[in-house]
């Protein structure tokens, strides 16, 4: 996943067609991640690291894979969103190789857990 702050610029119009994702599809999304209507044409340059992420959260899942892989991707994001997209998660049950440090949100939407030991 991109860097939030570097990567999402422009209205969420724009940036969907840059993605090359249908941006009422993007739109449904963010909307489940409670994103008010009248920010999908704000420039999202003033946007804060949290909305940013949701977008880019919402953008990956409009595109068709067979492994969606996320790095951190509750980083910036508030309790409430975080619900949502477990919820979101648990609904489209899309396959994801994810690294989170959130046990809550593992124990909840992983089906398996493989853990590193600890180098340091």
């Amino acid at each position: 996943m991109p860097y939030a702050k570097k990567s999402v610029t422009g209205a969420a119009r724009d940036y969907a067609a840059r993605q090359g994702v249908d941006a009422t599809l993007l739109f449904t999304f963010l909307r489940k991640l409670d994103f008010p209507r009248e920010q999908f044409d704000t420039d999202m340059r003033g946007f804060s690291a949290g909305q940013k992420k949701k977008i880019l959260l919402a953008c990956g899942m409009c595109k068709q894979a067979h492994l969606y892989v996320w790095d951190e991707p509750l980083n910036y994001i508030d309790l409430y969103s975080r619900i949502q997209i477990e919820e979101l998660i648990l609904c489209y049950k899309p396959t994801l190789l994810f690294v989170e440090h959130d046990r809550a949100f593992c124990a909840n939407v992983a089906t398996r857990e493989l853990r590193l030991p600890n180098t340091y």
